[in-house]
């Protein structure tokens, strides 16, 4: 699991890094779209991760002929993988983000994002209830108290002493409420499953 969370970390730094550059501009929404659903991803990863407890270790001496039991990685692999399928096959996210979209213009790659933006939308809000952090206006003076969620913030600048701080709201920040994954009852060892199977027109 941990090579996927540093593939998905570098990944959104990339994409992150992109964004700031001025020739990124015309597409910076489309940027900020990506690195929200790598940042998800990432998300669901570490908590999955966080609910699995290491399973005990059983006797082979005490069990008959126990059925294979697939390791709790691979299990939490199998349950991402399963959300990006279903991130394809609501948003054609994957389509997306594979595509070479330079060869297209500016219409084409926002007319197909905006079927990816409705499509990941209502997966999202399907399997997640997520929320902003801070409910103010970007651009406005807020207060982060003394003893804030170390995770819930990123403090920019001058930072002295423990706070309480005040500084503008750059972004208002998001968090998840609740979590409604599904399960995968059967986990191959060998291999995590499809994310979109080959579609293959007989004739």
């Amino acid at each position: 699991m941990r090579p996927i969370s540093i593939v998905l970390c570098v990944a959104l730094v990339a994409l992150n890094g992109f964004s700031l550059a001025p020739a990124s501009n015309r597409f910076q929404w489309y940027v900020l779209a990506a690195s929200l659903v790598l940042a998800l991803a990432l998300l669901v990863l570490m908590l999955v991760g966080r609910g699995r407890r290491p399973q005990a270790k059983i006797d082979s001496t005490e069990a008959g002929n126990p059925l294979p039991v697939a390791a709790a990685s691979n299990q939490a692999d199998a349950e991402i993988v399963s959300f990006l399928a279903t991130l394809q096959d609501r948003g054609r996210l994957v389509d997306f983000l594979m595509e070479d979209i330079t060869t297209y213009d500016d219409a084409q790659v926002g007319a197909a994002a905006r079927v990816v933006h409705q499509g990941c939308k209502g997966a999202l809000q399907e399997h997640f209830r997520i929320r902003s952090i801070r409910e103010e206006s970007e651009g406005s003076s807020v207060t982060v108290p003394a003893g804030y969620v170390a995770d819930e913030y990123r403090l920019i600048g001058n930072i002295r002493g423990a706070g309480p701080f005040t500084g503008t709201l750059v972004h208002r920040g998001w968090k998840t409420e609740a979590v409604k994954l599904p399960r995968i009852v059967r986990v191959e060892a060998d291999r995590p499953p499809t994310i979109a199977p080959a579609e293959i027109e007989l004739k």
